[in-house]
């Protein structure tokens, strides 16, 4: 009985060693996306069900950026992503937050709309939460899946709806939806985030596919110096953002839906923000204020 007993608590410890290896190699490989890159960004449409559909033109753009953890804890990973325009101007870019066994995030709808969804515990033991965020802090879109490392690979999949990519809102409106099966693989040069998407029309009479489409953005590691300009912007810049982020924090926390509007004043919410950002003050609630008073006007 008592060989039985710490047989029993010999396997359990030896899987709580396993799940703290597992975790420590997850936290690497998040971390791994963090650097200066030259990045290539292509798309192409491939298919469409609709014989009379035309295939958009494929897409391909480069830039410069440097990706910072902008905030870590024990089970949480935020990167800032900062393009660099003409390899000297800082655009603040996207933002991602990796969550570890988190049970809940806010799934896109349509019409820059978001409902919070609850999964059990069981459903996301060992995976990670990656809840992406616009250029303005605002939700863009999340999923959770597990980080694999096997046969030297190093990758994290998971499929999710999304709204239309920033490439094509102001283009186009012949969909409502980007299902996305996003991939981010770390490689010996640094990552990929690879993407099989699906064009959807989503309607009162329900969804269909308009068109498929590939993504492919490669992340090429280069001298950090090379994004000094970037990592000296967000040295100045990182209070005011982060004040962004704790205002939409305390937003979504108090959420079950988002409901944000494109426009105010024929304005994105990032171009008012980046006006405060241009003077913000040295008190963090101050800034705070003048940003609660910003993005109310565009919650519906």
């Amino acid at each position: 009985m008592k060989r039985t007993a710490f047989l029993f608590i010999l396997f359990l410890f030896s899987i709580q060693i396993f799940a703290q290896s597992k975790k420590e190699q997850d936290i690497a490989a998040i971390k791994n996306m963090c650097g200066c890159y030259e990045i290539t960004f292509e798309y192409a449409e491939t298919f469409s069900p609709d014989t009379a559909y035309k295939l958009a033109k494929p897409y391909k753009a480069k830039a410069l950026e440097w990706a910072t953890i902008a905030e870590e804890s024990k089970n949480k990973i935020a990167i800032q992503h900062l393009l660099l325009a003409m390899d000297t101007m800082v655009i603040k870019h996207w933002r991602q937050d990796w969550l570890y066994e988190n049970t809940s995030f806010f799934a896109y709808q349509q019409d820059l709309t978001w409902a919070m969804i609850q999964l059990e515990k069981k459903q996301v033991t060992g995976q990670w939460t990656q809840n992406v965020y616009e250029v303005d802090d605002s939700p863009r879109y999340s999923g959770s899946a597990t980080w694999i490392h096997a046969d030297g690979r190093h990758f994290w999949e998971n499929t999710t709806n999304a709204p239309l990519p920033r490439r094509e809102y102001t283009k186009r409106s012949d969909y409502q939806v980007l299902k996305r099966r996003n991939r981010h693989e770390i490689t010996d040069f640094g990552w990929v985030h690879e993407q099989d998407n699906q064009k959807n029309i989503r309607n009162s009479s329900g969804e269909k596919l308009l068109a498929q489409e590939k993504g492919m953005n490669t992340y090429l590691k280069v001298a950090d110096s090379r994004c000094q300009k970037a990592k000296d912007w967000w040295q100045k810049s990182k209070q005011f953002w982060n004040d962004v982020r704790n205002v939409w924090e305390e937003t979504l926390n108090k959420s079950i839906v988002i409901d944000l509007k494109r426009k105010v004043e024929d304005k994105f919410l990032g171009e008012h923000l980046e006006n405060l950002a241009k003077n913000p003050s040295t008190n963090s609630q101050e800034n705070q204020e003048k940003i609660k008073m910003v993005m109310t006007k565009y919650q519906k």
